[in-house]
């Protein structure tokens, strides 16, 4: 896969997070940048963690179940995971459940604790998609911790600013982003290349 797919993937994994902070960001009082930016780290370093965690168990698969054709068998589960994320997504667009709106002086921890657990299952299902494709790890994982960096940072101020109203236009894109790497994928199984880049 190029960078530019990578940077998708990782971006539409990140978007959730971006939801969760703007819906934070319109509860509180005030931004805490010092706080801010530990949410930053630990919500990046738990996506760094389930980054990592899913390449692994990507990797041990290959190794304890080698199949004949291992490059396709990858890309039809890579194509499966990404058009699944990009379904719930759509599916929490839909939804679009309401916030019960009351002013906190600041970051609610238990329900950033709750969005991290979330987007991390989420991460780990890319993670093993990107093993499939022996994406390089390290690129992977600097690109994970700045887009999570930058989602919490944009989502908070996004909310604090604007409300969460966004959110939905969030779910919306990450979905497309989602869809467009399924189909990315499932282009390269039948003709063996790819509509984003080379």
């Amino acid at each position: 896969m190029t960078w530019i797919e990578n940077l998708l993937i990782v971006i539409g994994c990140s978007l959730e997070i971006f939801a969760g902070m703007e819906c934070q960001g319109a509860l509180v009082q005030k931004i805490n940048k010092k706080h801010l930016l530990h949410i930053c780290w630990i919500v990046g370093l738990g996506q760094l963690l389930a980054m990592f965690l899913g390449y692994f168990l990507s990797s041990l698969l290959c190794q304890k179940n080698p199949v004949s054709d291992e490059a396709i068998l990858g890309e039809i589960v890579s194509m499966a995971i990404f058009l699944g994320l990009g379904v719930r997504l759509i599916a929490k667009a839909i939804k679009n459940e309401r916030l019960e709106e009351h002013l906190q002086t600041g970051f609610e921890i238990k329900r950033l604790v709750r969005l991290g657990g979330v987007t991390a299952t989420y991460t780990v299902l890319a993670g093993i998609a990107f093993g499939f494709w022996s994406t390089s790890l390290w690129i992977l994982l600097v690109m994970v911790v700045v887009i999570t960096a930058l989602c919490v940072i944009a989502g908070s101020y996004t909310g604090y600013h604007f409300g969460f109203e966004q959110k939905t236009k969030v779910y919306i894109i990450g979905a497309i982003l989602f869809g467009v790497a399924g189909i990315d994928v499932l282009v390269r199984v039948i003709h063996g290349g790819s509509f984003i880049g080379n």
